[in-house]
């Protein structure tokens, strides 16, 4: 997989390359390959105006709306989240209700479309330096969530992973509660991709724990990762459902990766029946992973949406016990250093990938 090359003299801003953080907690290297790709940093619900603080790759954000308060409306700004005045973190401001931006919470500057700086209190007649704007990245609104890239390219499009079926008829659409993970993100998306782990981990959700038994699949490779078709008798159904299906009936998960940190899911109910899942391992650091789910499904679409953010914390509780306490923290991509088995075909397709985007052979803390 070939990435575009970051310009020494310029940034997505035109401006002086990009600064490494300063809490980095990756390779200088890899961060600046992770800072090629798109992340979600907030649900679209969350930025109603401003000020919203998240973290990406060690880089503190903020996010606000200009000329409006709501999913899609106004134009949306993700900053650094540091007033260049007094190195005051922007976040901990107060939304002004007005439409026109942000407020320095120390100094009451403001800031407004395009991060730029529009009123310094203490000299409402003086002119504003050049160096007095925020710098800025990319935002796209998409699958419910806020995207952005630390390292985009002018004029680049977003390169966003597909949420399956997100637009069809008859989908509804659901954005469930970001959940935080004292875990690196590649460990993260790894189990989401594993097959194997179902009977251990999830049988108290939707698993079978008698139904051990990985059969044959094989990862195909694609443009940004691979994809895999996964048949087996696992159910997807949550504890004490209703809907009858067939003991012999075959589920087919269809998985796609997207390097580095995102993965989608789209299961085979019977009949025409499906439920779309996309979920993005957002790096908050090399240790701390915020999880976005974003889905879609063309059943129990009258049903209360709480028992769907009920049972998917549920499931990555489960997921969570397991990966907050694997050893090494970080992904190994050398393969000799960790046991493979068949059933890891997803994992060992996973880390090549990682491996090709020109990753190092051992994420570090």
């Amino acid at each position: 997989m070939s990435l575009p090359t970051i310009p020494q003299a310029q940034t997505a801003a035109g401006r002086a390359p990009l600064p490494l953080p300063r809490a980095l907690t990756f390779t200088p290297d890899d961060w600046r390959i992770l800072t090629r790709y798109w992340y979600p940093v907030a649900l679209s619900s969350e930025v109603t105006g401003g000020p919203f603080g998240a973290t990406l790759l060690d880089v503190p954000l903020v996010i606000y709306r200009v000329g409006g308060e709501g999913p899609g409306a106004g134009a949306l700004v993700v900053a650094d989240d540091l007033c260049p005045h007094r190195g005051t973190k922007l976040s901990l401001g107060q939304d002004q209700g007005d439409g026109e931006g942000i407020r320095c919470p120390y100094h009451g500057l403001r800031f407004g479309a395009a991060g730029r700086c529009t009123a310094i209190p203490a000299h409402p007649d003086g002119a504003i330096p050049e160096r007095m704007h925020l710098r800025t990245y990319p935002a796209v609104e998409r699958y419910g969530l806020v995207w952005t890239c630390l390292a985009a390219e002018p004029g680049d499009e977003p390169q966003i992973p597909a949420v399956p079926h997100w637009d069809d008829a008859g989908f509804q659409q659901i954005n469930c509660p970001w959940i935080d993970i004292e875990a690196f993100a590649g460990r993260q998306i790894e189990g989401f991709l594993d097959v194997g782990h179902f009977a251990f981990v999830h049988h108290e959700t939707f698993a079978d724990p008698g139904n051990q038994v990985v059969p044959e699949y094989m990862p195909v490779p694609t443009a940004d990762g691979f994809e895999a078709e996964y048949w087996s008798t696992v159910s997807n159904l949550p504890a004490g459902t209703t809907l009858e299906v067939p003991e012999d009936f075959l589920w087919l998960r269809h998985y796609r990766l997207h390097v580095p940190f995102t993965g989608s899911l789209v299961v085979y109910f019977p009949g025409d029946i499906r439920l779309s899942l996309m979920n993005a391992a957002s790096p908050v650091s090399a240790t701390r992973t915020r999880l976005f789910d974003a889905r879609c499904r063309n059943f129990d679409t009258d049903q209360p949406l709480q028992e769907v953010y009920d049972f998917n914390l549920q499931v990555f509780n489960e997921d969570r016990r397991v990966v907050e306490q694997q050893k090494p923290e970080n992904l190994p991509l050398d393969p000799a250093l960790e046991v493979h088995i068949p059933a890891d075909r997803s994992s060992i397709a996973y880390r090549r990938a990682l491996s090709a985007a020109g990753l190092s052979e051992f994420f570090t803390a």
